[in-house]
Formats: C-alpha cells, sequence, structure tokens
C-alpha cells in the first residue's frame, strides 16, 4: 500500500516517513496459532519494515497519536500517527451480563459441557457469547465455525430432549486456521497438525476463501480480481477525505 500504491497516487508525497508500527499486549503474534506459525509471521512483518513491539499494551489513543506502555514496567513511549487501526479482538454480545454474573475474559457466559447454561437447561449459549472449550479445557476460539458447530449441536441438544434422551457434550471438529499476513505471506493450520507458511500458506488462504463462495460465477469473479490486483499492483478502493479547519 505505501511502497506501489500511495507513490503512484502521490508523486509528491514523502514516503520515507510513512512506518507501520503494531503494537500486541501478548509475547506472541497471532493466539490461538502454533508457535511455528506465530514465528513466521513475526518475521514476515520484520522482513516488510512493521516495527512489531509485544508485550506493549495501549495507554491512551489521541487524534495525533497514541501512548504505549511495556508490561515489564518500562517507561510510556508516545508514539505520532495520524492513522491509527483498533483490532482489540472479538467481545461478546452485552446480553451475556443478563444471564450470568461471573463473565470470562471477552464477556463470555460460562456453559456445561453441552452449552447449557448452569442451572438453567433450557438455555443454550452458542457462538461468541459461550465460554466453550475443549477436551483439554482450552476455551474455543470466537469464530464461525465454532458458531455453526454450536448452533447444530443446539438444535441436535433440543431434538434429543424432545425424543425423552439426554444431552450430549459438545464436541468441536477444528476444520483449520488461516491467517493472511501479506503479498504470499500467510500461515495456514490444517487438520492432523500440518502447518503451512510463505506462498504455499497464501494459495492455501486463497483457495479455501474460493470454494467456500456461493456459485462459480462468484468464485471466477473474484480470482479475476485477486488476479489483476496481484499483476498490477492496484487497489479498486479509494477514499478521498475533505479536510477541514477546526480553528474556524
Amino acid at each position: 500500500l505505501i511502497r506501489h500504491n500511495l507513490a503512484g497516487d502521490f508523486r509528491h508525497l514523502d514516503l520515507s516517513r510513512a512506518r507501520v508500527v503494531l503494537v500486541e499486549m501478548a509475547d506472541h503474534l497471532l493466539p490461538g496459532f502454533s508457535p511455528k506459525s506465530q514465528a513466521a509471521a513475526a518475521a514476515t512483518l520484520h522482513r516488510l519494515g512493521v516495527d512489531v513491539r509485544l508485550s506493549t499494551s495501549i495507554a491512551t489513543v489521541e487524534a495525533d497519536g497514541v501512548t504505549v506502555t511495556p508490561r515489564d514496567g518500562g517507561s510510556p513511549e508516545r508514539i505520532e500517527a495520524d492513522t491509527v487501526v483498533w483490532t482489540a479482538g472479538v467481545r461478546a454480545n452485552p446480553l451475556g451480563a443478563c444471564l450470568a454474573d461471573d463473565l470470562t475474559w471477552g464477556g463470555r457466559v460460562p456453559v456445561e459441557a453441552d452449552l447449557t447454561l448452569p442451572g438453567h437447561p433450557e438455555v443454550f449459549v452458542v457462538g461468541d457469547m459461550a465460554a466453550a472449550t475443549d477436551r483439554h479445557g482450552q476455551p474455543l476460539p470466537q469464530v464461525a465455525q465454532v458458531a455453526i458447530q454450536g448452533g447444530r449441536h443446539a438444535a441436535r441438544c433440543i431434538a434429543r430432549r424432545l425424543a425423552g434422551r439426554p444431552t450430549r457434550r459438545f464436541r468441536y471438529h477444528d476444520h483449520g486456521s488461516m491467517a493472511t499476513i501479506g503479498r504470499r505471506s500467510a500461515v495456514a493450520e490444517l487438520p492432523g497438525g500440518l502447518v503451512v507458511t510463505g506462498t504455499a500458506g497464501w494459495l492455501a488462504w486463497l483457495g479455501v476463501h474460493l470454494v467456500f463462495l456461493v456459485g462459480f460465477r462468484k468464485r471466477a469473479l473474484v480470482l479475476a480480481t485477486w488476479a489483476w490486483n496481484y499483476i498490477t499492483w492496484d487497489r479498486a478502493s479509494r477514499v478521498i477525505m475533505e479536510t477541514r479547519d477546526r480553528s474556524a
């Protein structure tokens, strides 16, 4: 975006002053991925010139910058920035506070093994709101597949109850996780412990997204758009904003 799109659109802009700073409160990137994928993502970002700050939290956000604080007790640092993109994860719907007082991280509601609310077997909690765990007791990620499988499980449990049978434990079937990092760079963790990074991971990410699109025409259009963007380094979206004098 900086070295190609902005360079072509704004020929008199001093792009040497542009930089990207990534602030992550954890001591690693891509929570939920394996250490190998996390290391590959960090290496790619460093190679692209991204300033990665791990174990660092955001103290304040202003119109012209942010203040960050290292978790090891270091001194706060002011980072000047005209553009701040906040991606702090997913928070459950506030409705969860009406269901339980002891919400977990992200506002999630503790649930039983069959996804029912403790003390209320007639209530099922699924999706991002449910603090469901896997067979090892680890919390399940707030992704679409967990919500889809949780909804199907709740429907089957209701049908079993109507038939006079007990409910069953929710078992999540992990179809893998993927994250794209940049041009010809992604990480893909597939079932069976297979980890693919770099160009191969990027191609796997593209292929999966094409497969889940509905209809051949849609797939062909998206594939043609991706090919054109890849060859020309072009991005169709442009945002033009009017600058106003706030002191007026």
